[in-house]
């Protein structure tokens, strides 16, 4: 009995098979290639190179494959290209997983982990944000992510599915051997483009406005390892397949981090002076997004090892140290 893992080659995917693999679990990829990396995929992983779109390749997939269960992180995840090019989100995003559903329920595969985001809440109610909050995105990703959560509940009904989505914002940090990491072509997320200009690739980084009600005026994220997301998303199968209902859980630290302070630490972490400068919003941005993980922790027995923002960063240093231009010299 297998575990397919969609956008297995991507970020946190790549990550969550090399938790699984060193569970000693069966793995199956699949993957595009257009975001993620051949070399990031785990060598004792069965590897197909296939877009979830395309019903043909799904059905040789799970003809070849024993399925038991499948964790899917294949969606495009940029908040500001979303937002102005929104086709292709509900395309890749939404489309997509209905593909995907549509293969899963023909061939009786009925458990799904999925990457979900805390950018469904839209601007919080409150901070730390409740799975039980409302959830009216401000952004095109997020809505498509709300979206393929709702399609899952309509086809748990129709057919039985079970499924447990997973909302979190900033995963963050590198595998602890350095093995893999973070690496994205354009790069968009925060702490690896900080991390570019001590690395030599950047001469600064550009902080999207300062007029947030924050308590320095920029936006406050949560901050997750990335080997803590993976053991969130092999906790999340294990809990459907001993019989758990269709269920939400947030993941995070439970502690935001403003983007001056992740410069801050940043710079402590490299020894480097990391000039940063003030740049316009960014549409769609909330102001604060903290997660609760309590639910997880309880339901899951979720345990976060490395929450310190610090130490995160560092994990992530020692990546792009090693691998300053990704995986081309891996």
């Amino acid at each position: 009995m297998a575990i397919l893992v969609l956008g297995g080659a991507g970020y946190i995917g790549s990550h969550t098979v090399y938790e699984l693999i060193d569970a000693g679990r069966d793995v199956v990829v699949a993957d595009n290639l257009l975001t993620g990396f051949r070399a990031a995929v785990h060598p004792k992983a069965r590897f197909y190179q296939l877009d979830i779109r395309d019903r043909g390749a799904l059905d040789v997939l799970f003809q070849a494959e024993h399925i038991d269960g499948v964790i899917h992180f294949a969606a495009s995840s940029q908040v500001g290209e979303s937002m102005s090019d929104p086709l292709k989100y509900y395309d890749n995003n939404l489309h997509g997983t209905m593909v995907l559903l549509q293969a899963m329920v023909a061939h009786g595969v009925d458990k799904i982990v999925f990457s979900s985001t805390a950018a469904t809440y839209g601007e919080p109610e409150r901070v730390p944000i409740l799975e039980t909050d409302k959830t009216v995105p401000t952004n095109c990703y997020g809505q498509t992510k709300l979206s393929m959560e709702q399609m899952m509940g309509w086809v748990s009904q129709a057919h039985g599915l079970k499924y447990v989505a997973l909302r979190y914002f900033n995963a963050a940090g590198a595998h602890p051997s350095g093995a893999i990491g973070e690496a994205h072509d354009p790069e968009t997320h925060l702490i690896p483009i900080i991390l570019q200009v001590p690395g030599g690739q950047r001469e600064k980084v550009s902080m999207f406005g300062d007029d947030y009600p924050t308590r320095d005026g920029t936006c406050v994220r949560d901050y997750i390892h990335v080997t803590d997301l993976a053991q969130a998303h092999i906790l999340a199968l294990d809990y459907l397949l001993a019989g758990g209902e269709n269920n939400v859980f947030n993941l995070g630290n439970g502690v935001g981090f403003t983007v001056k302070e992740v410069v801050d630490v940043a710079r402590k972490v490299t020894g480097h002076s990391i000039p940063a400068q003030v740049s316009p919003r960014r549409a769609g941005d909330p102001a604060q997004l903290v997660a609760s993980s309590e639910k997880a922790k309880t339901v899951l027995g979720w345990k976060p090892k490395y929450a310190d923002l610090e130490t995160i960063v560092s994990s992530a240093w020692k990546w792009h140290q090693s691998h300053p231009h990704g995986f081309e010299e891996a």
